[in-house]
């Protein structure tokens, strides 16, 4: 038993405007969501959902904007070169993109955020994520990056590839697709997340379990006014939501 992770959910006052810069970051295309209240963002091509190797990006609409805190989970995008890293961090900002301050002083990866302040970062070149696709990683302050991998190993079919007092990387056992990584950060979350990792069992395996599952591994539940749906929210244990979805 295991579950998998589907798509990163990303909260918006505008969901279609927010999905359509992520596509064109992304080099994606947009997928309207059949209720109209959500965008997804996934490869160019055929429709596939789950991909089988992307983790895809669903724009959910909400009433509420972003607040000035900082997430505390963020993407990480791969580039191939110096000369790429100063063409997308250019594209980016053409896009809507931003130049953002979050203390990183003189680094060699360029912090940005969405047009609705969504942080993340686009890297220099690293030879590890030279085959992730466009999303390297995503990325999650906590903490213990220990107790974080440990729970998340638990909890998904990723494995474990680093880990230290600081940091901690899982990714998928098939060695494809985007890295899940731990960052020890000072603080402690105090707002929800604005972004979050959704979870989709396998198609054999039974939805209640896992999340029974997962509540053993300390995951607890979570009561965000989401009502009768679907899906299951619960929080990881430093606090940060995740759902797990039904199979669809």
């Amino acid at each position: 038993m295991a579950l998998r992770p589907a798509q990163v959910n990303i909260k918006a006052l505008d969901h279609s405007a927010v999905g359509r810069f992520w596509a064109e970051a992304l080099g994606w295309s947009v997928f309207s969501g059949a209720s109209g209240v959500t965008t997804y963002v996934g490869p160019a091509g055929d429709f596939v959902w789950p991909d089988p190797v992307a983790v895809g990006i669903d724009v959910v609409a909400v009433p509420e904007p972003k607040t000035t805190t900082k997430n505390r989970v963020h993407l990480d995008l791969a580039t191939t070169s110096a000369a790429h890293q100063t063409e997308l961090v250019a594209r980016l900002q053409a896009l809507g993109a931003t130049p953002a301050d979050v203390g990183q002083r003189d680094v060699p990866w360029t912090v940005l955020t969405d047009p609705e302040g969504n942080e993340f970062c686009v890297l220099e070149p690293r030879e590890v994520y030279q085959d992730t696709g466009p999303i390297a990683a995503v990325v999650v302050d906590c903490a213990d990056p220990r107790a974080m991998a440990g729970f998340w190993g638990e909890a998904t079919d990723w494995t474990l590839h680093e880990e230290t007092d600081d940091h901690a990387t899982l990714r998928s056992a098939k060695g494809v697709g985007p890295y899940l990584e731990f960052l020890r950060a000072p603080g402690v979350k105090t707002v929800p997340d604005r972004v979050h990792l959704d979870l989709l069992p396998y198609p054999d395996d039974d939805k209640a379990a896992e999340v029974a599952r997962l509540r053993t591994l300390g995951a607890t539940d979570l009561d965000i006014g989401q009502g009768d749906v679907p899906w299951t929210c619960l929080a990881d244990p430093d606090g940060h939501e995740f759902c797990v979805l039904a199979p669809s």
